[in-house]
């Protein structure tokens, strides 16, 4: 008798691609993560943690700098990243 075959548990991912970088500027930019790090290598999760986000949903503002944007292209698949607003005083 053959087996049947497997059902998928879990949501497939939708297609597309990752959620493209705002253009480098001299600003701050607001990262946000949106995927868990849980089940990514280790890598990943060091930058993740690099970065300051501890956890799902967390959000940070950094400084827009060459060295930010190559942890971030890692990682582009987990987090969102949008420019950051300026503050009301200035």
């Amino acid at each position: 008798m053959a087996r049947l075959p497997p059902t998928r548990k879990y949501r497939k991912r939708k297609p597309g691609r990752d959620r493209p970088l705002p253009p480098p500027g001299k600003g701050e930019l607001r990262i946000l993560q949106v995927r868990s790090g849980i089940g990514r290598p280790a890598f990943e999760r060091r930058t993740l943690e690099a970065l300051g986000l501890k956890h799902h949903q967390d959000a940070v503002v950094k400084q827009d700098r060459p060295s930010l944007r190559g942890m971030l292209y890692q990682v582009r698949h987990l987090v969102e990243v949008t420019p950051a607003k300026a503050k009301a005083g200035e």
